[in-house]
């Protein structure tokens, strides 16, 4: 039995069975990961400054630049306090296109708590421990995690939340967000194309048209619905699903330090 099922049980709806498959170009998903990690996280002035590196490191291999071309635009065309106040409204406070992948598959409920404690562990039996400056679930840590620590467990665990990746490549869409490019990039490193539209996200996370609600909780109709019930491993205790405040949240570089 692979970490993953260990941890996570089974793929049920709302993620997907990461099966098996090679990665034939290893070594960009993974300077496509440790780069979106760092483009997706917090702006500031040490992204600013490492913005050519990391342009850079995807030439270097072969990946579209021309994709990050608005993000690094909408950083560096306007004053840095600014930036970071819209990343704060988009991605903080604001429930359109949340970071946090286990939000689009169960929403604030308690399985999500079980959820963030089996990530929480899959850092620990690889060696790393996350303090409280970020959820385990946020994508610039999941991503670093897959570029720098262990490139097969972080894969699996991208491609099992891989709907909660599709729904947020169309969150970015339809919101004209420029990191939509970055997620694209992210998409590409896994297998299979990605989804044209939402209903075809549903299709993938084992979902079919909507024709029975009793025993689902309310939800956001962008997120995946939510069927009330506990995984099937129970854990001793849960995590706080409440978001951090933003001055407390370290750069991905250093997420995860123990």
């Amino acid at each position: 039995m692979s970490r993953l099922a260990r941890l996570f049980g089974l793929a049920g709806k709302g993620t997907v069975d990461t099966g098996s498959w090679e990665d034939t170009t290893p070594r960009r998903s993974a300077v496509i990961r440790q780069s979106a990690a760092l483009l997706l996280g917090y702006p500031d002035d040490e992204l600013i400054r490492r913005l050519p590196s990391i342009r850079e490191a995807l030439v270097e291999v072969g990946a579209d630049t021309g994709a990050i071309g608005p993000l690094v635009s909408w950083l560096t065309e306007r004053p840095l306090a600014e930036v970071q106040g819209d990343y704060v409204q988009e991605f903080d406070l604001s429930r359109r296109h949340p970071l946090h992948l286990t939000y689009w598959t169960d929403g604030d409920t308690r399985r999500r708590g079980e959820a963030l404690l089996a990530f929480k562990q899959m850092y620990r039996e690889n060696g790393r421990e996350l303090d409280d400056s970020e959820l385990p679930d946020h994508l610039p840590v999941v991503l670093e995690f897959a570029a720098l620590i262990n490139p097969e467990d972080g894969a699996q665990l991208l491609q099992r939340y891989r709907p909660s990746l599709e729904l947020l490549r169309l969150a970015l869409r339809d919101d004209a967000l420029p990191q939509l490019g970055v997620i694209e990039l992210v998409c590409s490193t896994l297998p299979g194309p990605s989804p044209e539209d939402r209903d075809a996200v549903m299709k993938m996370a084992g979902y079919g048209p909507p024709v029975e609600t009793v025993g689902l909780q309310p939800f956001d109709p962008r997120l995946l619905p939510v069927v009330d019930g506990p995984r099937t491993q129970e854990p001793a205790t849960a995590l706080s699903s409440a978001p951090h405040p933003r001055g407390a949240v370290a750069s991905p570089s250093t997420r995860g330090s123990a």
